[in-house]
């Protein structure tokens, strides 16, 4: 497990402090802290003063349905009164909710129970404060080289999320590749290099070392902007990532082999798929003939519908904006 030390490079501001979750010095800081920053879910036994403010900046646009709208129940870890406890338990927290966008704003109600709840007001629709890097002039072969990668090679970054009904007791969640990874290198190896990122719920391993030069293991690699900067290409299923990258206006390509089960029996989703800016393929042949024959015109022209509706407020300002509103609203408060 990584040590608050193996971060430090992250920071170069004397004023942040850093510690390891659930010890001694995370327990003090919750409790000392005039604001939390949260972007998942506050453990339940964590109490909040009434002097402290909680903001969910969340993790993404949704695409499958989240706690109150999840319709179908395939999980394998909870059952859908369990999710609504544990979702009204926390959101009586929240006094902030970030949005980028009408559409967030409107499944995040529907989602989180607000209006129930009391909660309508607290959504800050002003984009996402993590997505500034994705419109900044960043020196991507600089960035290559931290991260230790090719220069020379064409980029896909793979994203795939986890699946509900996929998980070991022993192990945690788990997921299939669905990748033959040797005919994927005998197809595409000269002209590209994969970066693989799975959803941080999986917790099996992939030994990738026969492919090495080919395969780069980037589960660790903690900004994930970095990733969407130096890629070139994005495949990925049902994971929120695409929205955050489709601020890049690169192509990317939805790899959901799946697709039947996971719609039907696991989550179901918030819009149409017709709207993904990218196609929608369910098997590698379909996979690796979309990589080689990339229609980039037709990406550009999705694009700029998709980032219309969904990713509209977002730019290298928000963070001004969203904190603004923060202050403004605690001072009166």
């Amino acid at each position: 497990f990584t040590e608050p030390e193996d971060k430090l490079n992250y920071f170069n501001d004397n004023r942040t402090t850093l510690v390891k979750r659930n010890s001694s010095d995370y327990y003090k800081a919750l409790a000392s802290s005039k604001y939390w920053i949260v972007n998942s879910m506050i453990p339940e036994h964590i109490k909040k003063k009434k002097d402290q403010v909680y903001v969910q900046t969340w993790h993404g646009t949704p695409l499958k349905r989240l706690r109150y709208d999840i319709i179908a129940t395939g999980s394998k870890t909870n059952t859908t009164s369990e999710i609504r406890k544990r979702n009204d338990i926390d959101v009586k927290k929240i006094d902030y909710f970030l949005s980028p966008s009408k559409f967030a704003t409107e499944k995040f109600t529907s989602a989180f129970n607000f209006k129930k709840l009391g909660k309508e007001n607290i959504i800050i629709e002003k984009g996402y404060p993590r997505n500034e890097s994705l419109f900044r002039n960043i020196n991507k072969d600089k960035l290559k080289e931290q991260l230790k990668i090719p220069i020379d090679k064409k980029i896909i970054f793979y994203a795939p999320t986890f699946r509900d009904d996929s998980y070991n007791v022993n192990i945690g969640y788990t997921h299939n590749i669905n990748i033959d990874f040797d005919n994927l290198k005998n197809e595409i190896g000269n002209d590209y290099i994969v970066l693989f990122r799975p959803h941080y719920f999986v917790a099996n391993q992939f030994d990738f070392d026969r492919f090495k030069g080919f395969i780069y293991d980037v589960t660790n690699v903690d900004d994930i902007n970095d990733l969407y900067i130096v890629s070139d290409l994005l495949i990925t299923d049902y994971s929120s990532v695409f929205f955050d990258f489709a601020n890049t206006k690169k192509p990317m390509i939805f790899y959901m082999y799946d697709l039947e089960n996971y719609e039907d029996n696991l989550r179901g989703f918030y819009l149409d798929l017709v709207e993904l800016p990218g196609p929608i393929v369910k098997n590698e042949k379909e996979l690796i003939n979309q990589i080689k024959n990339l229609d980039i015109q037709n990406h550009q022209n999705k694009y700029k519908k998709f980032n219309a509706k969904f990713n509209y407020l977002d730019n290298e300002f928000v963070s001004s904006k969203v904190l603004k509103e923060i202050i403004d609203k605690d001072v009166i408060l």
